[in-house]
């Protein structure tokens, strides 16, 4: 009955997460993207230092649903767009859901600094569909979304909010300390900002600037203190591509993590996709975001611990 109780307290939060999503969809729509479904169950996820997929036989459940979205650009699709389930293991928090939602889109023919403009018009739209203004109250900090929003380096955020400088944090293995502890909590408080310009190491998947090859064409957008989203342009070099996935993969073994297979078929189309960038975006914080929630928990439906 304890679970039936919190349940019916959800309705009117999950009544948003529907218009939210619509609202997302219909953007996409309108823009004349192409929604796209991939499978959930892959054979080989692309290797991450620090995310854990959830395995399936001898398979894994998607961390995210790049790979395949990626290929199907290099069969010569161009906007494309998905909104899907991820998993990742042990990630269980205020703000994080071992299984959770995103959407996922990507443009050919462009860089990520397109992708800025979307996360602006995306999400004042999505806000306007559900009623809101250019005014965003989350957690008693009141955000305003009207264009243009901040932008900041990483290495300009490590020198105004962070104990050590980027090339410091970076040498002693401090960054995601400095970033979670420091940085993050700082970000986004009046309007929106999109960091970027993160360390080449630092960006999988991701091109790095023509003009300086020691960071990575890379942002992620915080509002409120909260991270929305990752976005970069794309990595279209299968040779650059697999010395960085073996690199994360060696790394791995060294400290005994599960590795895959590397998803040759993913490396194999590489060459033939045209410059693009692409991002992800979690519904489930954006929802958290415009509902004013404060945890995850009571934006979706169930929770793990209640199934």
């Amino acid at each position: 009955m304890d679970e039936d109780w919190k349940l019916s307290c959800k309705i009117g939060t999950l009544r948003i997460r529907s218009a939210v999503t619509q609202a997302i969809r219909r953007f996409f729509l309108d823009q004349d993207f192409l929604e796209i479904e991939t499978p959930v169950r892959i054979p080989a996820p692309a290797p991450e230092p620090h995310i854990e997929p959830v395995p399936s036989g001898e398979w894994c459940l998607q961390t995210s649903p790049e790979l395949c979205m990626k290929r199907l650009l290099a069969a010569g699709y161009s906007n494309i767009f998905q909104i899907c389930k991820c998993f990742r293991s042990g990630e269980r928090g205020a703000h994080h859901l071992p299984e959770f939602s995103m959407i996922e889109w990507y443009r050919a023919g462009t860089d990520y600094l397109t992708l800025m403009a979307d996360c602006e018009a995306l999400i004042a739209h999505v806000a306007g569909e559900i009623g809101l203004r250019d005014t965003v109250s989350w957690q008693g900090k009141r955000v305003c979304l009207a264009p243009p929003w901040e932008r900041i380096t990483v290495r300009e955020a490590f020198s105004r909010y962070a104990d050590l400088g980027l090339d410091e944090a970076l040498t002693l293995d401090r960054f995601d300390e400095m970033m979670v502890n420091r940085i993050e909590p700082r970000l986004g408080i009046e309007r929106p900002v999109f960091l970027y310009e993160y360390p080449a190491t630092l960006g999988a998947l991701a091109r790095v600037k023509v003009e300086d090859h020691q960071v990575a064409e890379r942002f992620e957008l915080y509002i409120a203190g909260l991270e929305l989203a990752n976005a970069f342009s794309e990595l279209t070099d299968p040779m650059e591509q697999r010395r960085r996935f073996e690199e994360v993969s060696h790394d791995r073994r060294l400290k005994n993590l599960h590795t895959y297979p590397l998803p040759e078929r993913f490396l194999d189309s590489l060459s033939a996709m045209a410059p693009s960038a692409g991002i992800a975006l979690g519904i489930d914080r954006l929802v958290m975001l415009l509902a004013d929630q404060d945890t995850i928990d009571t934006v979706v439906a169930f929770t793990p611990e209640s199934l």
